[in-house]
């Protein structure tokens, strides 16, 4: 997993509460047994019309928020059931910030461990920021800066809102370690543990 110091780029709003992750990814698409290759399906049902092209009014299917780095949306986001795919999803569609008033926790955890922000920021600054990305014009998109160092979002023009984010989450995005790299963290004690231990004998308790 990449490092992250800070996401810096177009805001996109989906101004859309309860957002599960079945409409993030939807179950058909679960087939890939690799993390990439599924930003081609984020919001699938959304972005395509029922002939199967895509909705020319579906706010990622329009320049310059094809391309954009930060999703605000609504309450409760990433709801529903706890499939890794969401996050992938959003990853590899270039997404690297989710801001909203709420994240389901699975959700979060899994954006951690995908590489993607997770931002919870108060429902009145969330509304703002909702409303401000969604009437920009196309030659003048939203950008902010999400900064881990400084645990704030700043918009362009210099508003800026603090977040919280628990230290260890945090840790894990700037110095980029998924599980596998905080396991190898403990590498010399494994093996110092494995050398102790008879092969084929039980692990001790607790």
């Amino acid at each position: 997993m990449e490092a992250v110091r800070e996401v810096n780029g177009i805001v996109a709003a989906l101004d859309r509460a309860d957002v599960d992750t079945d409409q993030i990814i939807p179950k058909q698409f679960l087939k890939r047994i690799e993390r990439t290759g599924y930003g081609r399906f984020l919001f699938h049902d959304w972005r395509t019309r029922g002939d199967g092209t895509p909705d020319p009014d579906f706010v990622l299917n329009r320049p310059p928020w094809n391309e954009a780095r930060i999703l605000v949306a609504g309450r409760n986001f990433g709801c529903g059931s706890s499939r890794e795919h969401a996050a992938w999803a959003l990853r590899d569609f270039g997404i690297g910030a989710v801001v909203a008033p709420s994240l389901a926790d699975i959700f979060r955890s899994n954006c951690v461990q995908t590489g993607i922000v997770p931002v919870v920021l108060p429902e009145a600054a969330v509304v703002g920021l909702l409303e401000r990305a969604g009437r920009a014009e196309a030659g003048a998109p939203l950008r902010a800066r999400v900064d881990l160092e400084t645990m704030q979002v700043t918009l362009e023009g210099g508003e800026h809102h603090p977040f919280d984010l628990d230290p260890h989450a945090r840790r894990r995005l700037m110095e980029g370690l998924d599980d596998i790299a905080l396991t190898l963290e403990r590498e010399a004690e494994i093996a110092a543990y494995e050398a102790l231990t008879p092969r084929g004998a039980p692990a001790a308790p607790g």
